[in-house]
């Protein structure tokens, strides 16, 4: 028979806002049990996140506040703990030690002003009471469990030195560092590529089976909920509305906003024109959801492209001049020098890279964390200087513009960066920080004009315009996602880099953000490079896709024949770690 972990009972939390209460988590009630896996999925705003910080007394006060149910935990096993009644001195003793977090931004979770290894001995010292050598040994430990690529470095390293992926499993070592017997996992692999988020879903499971920890994991992508979980609960606005195991939900979803999720997701087998929205399958009005009576598989099935409709639009893109040409480029960082400054050994980022972009074209840019695709992007627009090669746009060469012409060419070149909170500026209200580039580039007649296009650009981006006077931090990851893509589209560029741009995105707004930069692809004729480790998302948006491994490129093709049919052996094993989602596969692991 189970053993019953965590009780939750009609759990209300609400937030007071301008606008009134909110209540975000709105009489929920689940229980998790000892080595389970619950999964959480629901769309960016549903309440899965403040659900998670509500059970370990995270959240804010003022505005936040949990004002009903209880948190029912059983720390021996048989008499329960209300988590809500606990002190907040006590409530110290559990988080950490019984219940541990992992969080979704690891940018804004980690101290920039001490190193990693720092941070995870700390963790280990005040938590598990040993001593600094045990504790850096432990923390060295961790940091190889979790693949980081050189443990020694990370452990010396600040937050700033790591890419993103790198700092995500930094949290998810200190989450694990105390063996905790429950672990809240918020969007873990959101910055992993697939083969490490393989890797570390394989490693929840393996603790899970090893200590009995249960795992309340939160995602946006199905795929992985596939997965890893045995039971998952759907929520939408604070609620719960359906709830069972993974095989009942993927085999046969019942509420028409979880029918929705699972058919945004874009599909491997198949190249689609446009995915489905959650808008195709139900309606809301007054709170009132009318299901609309879509067939899940008619919808999908009606958006189809075939291999040669694919082919033969790469054909007509060849026909034009190439908008880029990279040419032999080089972005290589010292790691090594004498006492004089000069460099004797050099990290090799990007490392010989070649090839051209069609103007109307997007390529895409996929590989593991570190491999370079990051660094290219941003050396492509000078954000990074190459250390050789030639970069063409538009017959210009970028690497020999002076300043002033650079600037005038960024007009039409822009970049939508992977971490929105941290490429907005907290101090400047979203609508200003669209309508910042217009001014530096003097576009449009005066603020009013401005100030329209602004709204125009929100509603694109599936935001409003009562949101042009609010500030970063009253949004959640995937709105300011959206707000930066606003932000890109400001200037009406010729191109534009999306550097992981929809992976902070849940999948029903996901859906939405890729249909938006298809549809103005078409609408513009926008060329695109779409850096990102999903391999599907890359695939549906792609007409090319470049694979890239430690600074070159592995593997470079049309991206369905790629998918289809990988020649190296490293694209192979990338494809082989993006989750599936098929029935057959939930069902093997029962």
């Amino acid at each position: 028979m189970a053993e019953l972990l965590l009780d939750v009972q009609n759990l209300v939390t609400e937030f007071k806002t301008e606008n009134g209460i909110v209540k975000a988590v709105n009489d929920v009630s689940f229980q998790v049990n000892k080595g389970e896996v619950i999964g959480i999925v629901g769309e960016s705003g549903s309440g899965k996140s403040v659900t998670s910080l509500s059970v370990m007394r995270l959240i804010p006060n003022p505005p936040g506040k949990i004002t009903g149910g209880k948190i029912n935990y059983y720390a021996d096993g048989k008499t329960p703990i209300d988590l809500v009644q606990v002190e907040e001195d006590k409530m110290r003793e559990y988080r950490g030690n019984e219940i541990s977090m992992i969080f979704q931004e690891p940018m804004t979770s980690l101290n920039p002003v001490f190193t990693c290894g720092n941070q995870v001995v700390e963790a280990l010292m005040l938590h598990r009471k040993i001593s600094k050598k045990e504790a850096e040994e432990k923390t060295l430990e961790l940091f190889a469990q979790v693949k980081l690529p050189d443990p020694k470095r990370a452990l010396n390293a600040y937050p700033h030195q790591l890419s993103g992926g790198q700092k995500q499993r930094v949290m998810i070592a200190m989450a694990m560092s105390c063996q905790p017997k429950i672990l809240i996992a918020d969007e873990p692999t959101t910055a992993l590529d697939v083969t490490v988020q393989k890797t570390i879903l394989d490693l929840i499971n393996e603790l899970s089976k090893q200590t009995g920890m249960s795992t309340i994991f939160i995602t946006h992508d199905l795929g992985v909920i596939a997965e890893i979980a045995d039971r998952v609960l759907v929520m939408y606005k604070g609620k719960i509305v359906e709830q069972g195991t993974v095989l009942e939900i993927f085999s046969n979803p019942k509420h028409p906003y979880t029918k929705g999720l699972l058919a945004c997701r874009p599909p491997l087998e198949k190249r689609l024109s446009k995915l489905p929205v959650i808008a195709d399958f139900m309606d809301e009005k007054n709170g009132e959801i009318t299901e609309k009576a879509t067939d899940m598989q008619a919808l999908v099935d009606a958006f189809v492209v075939s291999p040669e409709q694919t082919k033969k639009r790469f054909e007509n893109l060849q026909q034009n001049s190439p908008i880029l040409q990279l040419q032999n480029i080089k972005t290589w960082f010292p790691s090594k020098t004498n006492i004089f400054g000069k460099p004797l050994e050099y990290v090799k980022a990007v490392d010989d890279v070649s090839f051209d972009v069609y103007e109307g074209e997007t390529l895409g840019l996929v590989g593991e964390s570190g491999c370079g695709k990051t660094t290219l992007g941003r050396t492509i627009l000078r954000l990074i200087e190459p250390t050789g090669g030639k970069a063409i746009f538009d017959g210009k060469d970028i690497y020999n513009l002076e300043q002033r012409e650079l600037k005038n060419l960024r007009e039409h070149m822009q970049i939508i960066f992977q971490d929105p909170y941290s490429s907005l500026n907290p101090r400047m209200t979203i609508g200003n920080a669209i309508l910042e580039p217009m001014l530096v580039h003097k576009k449009y007649g005066n603020d009013a004009e401005r100030k329209d296009k602004v709204i125009e650009l929100l509603e694109k981006v599936n935001m409003k315009a009562e949101h042009f006077q609010r500030y970063p931090h009253e949004f959640s990851g995937g709105q300011r996602q959206r707000i930066c893509i606003a932000r890109a589209l400001a200037l009406n560029p010729k191109f534009i880099i999306c550097d992981e741009s929809v992976s902070a995105l849940d999948v029903s707004v996901q859906a939405q953000v890729l249909n938006l930069l298809i549809q103005l692809r078409e609408e513009f004729k926008f060329t695109y490079i779409f850096i990102s480790h999903d391999l599907s998302v890359v695939k549906f948006m792609s007409d090319r896709m470049v694979v890239m491994n430690k600074g070159k490129i592995e593997e470079m093709g049309i991206a369905d024949d790629i998918y289809n049919n990988p020649q190296r052996e490293y694209t192979k094993q990338l494809i082989a770690a993006i989750p599936k989602g098929k029935l057959s596969d939930i069902q093997a692991r029962f």
